[in-house]
């Protein structure tokens, strides 16, 4: 295990002792009780943190850190390959980031095309259609009780009880009809 100061790590690196303070607020560095540096864990740990998408910038850095003839004095550059498949990291995170920003634009374009709505909407207008149902069912009684007590036929009595049925979920059918073009003509620019 090599402890170093920050100093001496930034030195060892080739990085101003500002960016090596710069990781250490990040909790990028690995350091030990004294404040000092503990170099495997560290290279370890930013390893697993990096940004792949950055290691044109690392590369880029290294030369020029090379022409400046500071070379010799840091280790070679550690590849910016992604963390190990250990559930942590930055491509996980990035995956998961991605997936869940496509699926907002997959659904965003299904709602555009008209394939898609929105729960609440849908839910309001069931909620709103079965109510309707309710009541004219439980209306029914009271419009047929006093014609149904003259029947004395049971056929005639299905016959009839058929018939008012069918009578009101048709209406039923048509308030609903009315109701989705109500809804849709609210819905349409003007």
């Amino acid at each position: 295990m090599t402890i170093l100061s920050k100093s001496e790590y930034a030195d060892s690196k080739g990085w101003s002792r500002a960016y090596v303070s710069k990781l250490a607020k990040q909790e990028r560095l690995v350091l030990t009780p004294d404040g000092k540096v503990d170099v495997e864990a560290t290279e370890a740990l930013l390893t697993a943190t990096a940004d792949p998408s950055k290691s044109g910038v690392a590369d880029r850095h290294q030369r020029e850190r090379a022409q400046k003839g500071v070379h010799d004095l840091i280790a070679p550059a550690a590849t910016a390959s992604p963390p190990a498949a250990n559930g942590d990291g930055y491509q996980k995170a990035r995956a998961h980031r991605e997936y869940y920003l496509a699926r907002l634009a997959e659904d965003e374009f299904l709602k555009g095309r008209g394939a898609l709505v929105e729960r609440e909407a849908v839910d309001r207008a069931a909620f709103a259609i079965a109510r309707t149902l309710r009541d004219l069912l439980l209306g029914l009684p009271a419009q047929v009780s006093g014609e149904l007590v003259a029947i004395t036929d049971t056929w005639a009595m299905e016959r009839r009880l058929t018939e008012v049925l069918r009578r009101v979920l048709e209406d039923a059918e048509g308030l609903v009809q009315l109701d989705a073009e109500l809804g849709e003509a609210a819905a349409e620019p003007n």
